[in-house]
């Protein structure tokens, strides 16, 4: 499986290096810390976020300002330039109605283009997230500063000591190879004047205001014994997200591996919440392959028009197909129908 790279620029000039990958229901990764899309795509600690999601669904991700391909001396003026950058990129890329997932502190810019973009989001998935930063929920500033002064002395040494005080907290339990190939890649991702001027800004997140107007399904999972996040911040965002759904992961690591139950846990729960590639037309068995078709597009809002000319149909034929599925699905009109077929996954896929 290849990834495609492409770049595009932000409202303030910064290029942004994003790619996609995989075939299925569109899923996109809203940015946080640690990334490179080179190296995501081979590293043991990340594979399963990059590649492995990229089995199930067409994912899209990119490095935020200052990290991995994208412009390394790039300004951070605040956390909330990263939610203008997500919007930036799923312009670019021409997404138009996708499921967010928001990881760490990407559940923050994850809930805010949420909040902001209804239209755009079929559904949230938080892990291991928080919207309040460690300066923002009060935790001691000698504490937040001893973290900072770590990263500014020690995130480009050649001793990995320093930097395995994150990793330790990211995941504890992980076994040596993925411990020192996560050692290894945080340089990669930026260099530590940056790695430090990011820690501080996501210190000061807030998006409490924000996840109150999420109008999506949403689904918050979190780690029980988390050494990053703690599990109350987690409990904390299902609370404030109007309807969200909330579960346990019963693992240590903040950063889950995909040779842990944790996993398996994580993937079976996104299965039911989003189906992946191959299991959207189970939920209507009664359909054709063609109708099943037509629903899709009746999902993401098309007339007939439009379906006939994308189907290369007549649009008596486009009728007729509607006239079997509503009978099939039993709905009356196109906006049950499009209820249904929503509620069911689908209509969520890429514009082209």
């Amino acid at each position: 499986m290849d990834q495609q790279v492409r770049f595009c620029s932000s409202g303030d000039g910064v290029r942004l290096a994003y790619a996609t990958s995989g075939s299925g229901p569109p899923l996109v990764r809203a940015p946080h810390w640690f990334t490179h899309l080179e190296h995501d795509w081979s590293n043991p600690a990340m594979m399963p976020w990059s590649a492995g999601l990229s089995r199930r669904y067409s994912l899209l991700r990119f490095d935020q300002r200052g990290t991995g391909l994208s412009d390394r001396d790039a300004p951070i003026p605040s956390w909330e330039c990263h939610v203008a950058d997500l919007e930036c990129v799923v312009d670019a890329a021409q997404f138009d109605r996708f499921a967010l997932l928001g990881l760490s502190q990407g559940a923050a810019f994850a809930i805010a283009y949420a909040a902001r973009h209804p239209e755009r989001v079929s559904h949230l998935v938080i892990c291991g997230g928080f919207v309040r930063g460690r300066v923002t929920r009060g935790l001691p500033p000698d504490e937040v500063e001893t973290l900072t002064r770590l990263i500014e002395l020690g995130w480009g040494r050649d001793d990995p000591s320093f930097r395995q005080v994150f990793t330790t907290r990211f995941m504890p339990d992980a076994g040596l190879d993925a411990i020192h190939a996560f050692n290894d890649m945080m340089p990669l991702t930026a260099s530590a004047q940056t790695a430090a001027r990011i820690h501080h800004a996501n210190g000061l997140i807030d998006a409490r205001a924000e996840a109150a107007r999420v109008q999506c399904p949403t689904l918050v999972l979190h780690a029980r014994g988390d050494m990053s996040i703690p599990f109350e911040e987690g409990r904390l965002v299902a609370s404030l997200i109007p309807g969200a759904r909330f579960v346990s992961l019963e693992t240590r690591n903040h950063l889950i591996l995909e040779s842990e139950p944790a996993w398996r846990d994580f993937l079976a729960e996104m299965d039911g919440f989003y189906p992946p590639a191959g299991a959207r037309a189970s939920s209507f068995p009664g359909l054709t392959p063609r109708e099943t078709e037509v629903l899709e597009l009746i999902a993401q809002g098309l007339d007939n028009a439009q379906i006939a000319a994308r189907l290369e149909l007549s649009e008596k034929t486009v009728r007729n197909n509607i006239t079997h599925i509503f009978d099939k699905i039993q709905v009356e009109n196109r906006a049950q129908a499009i209820v249904r077929a929503r509620d069911a996954g689908l209509g969520a896929r890429p514009s082209k």
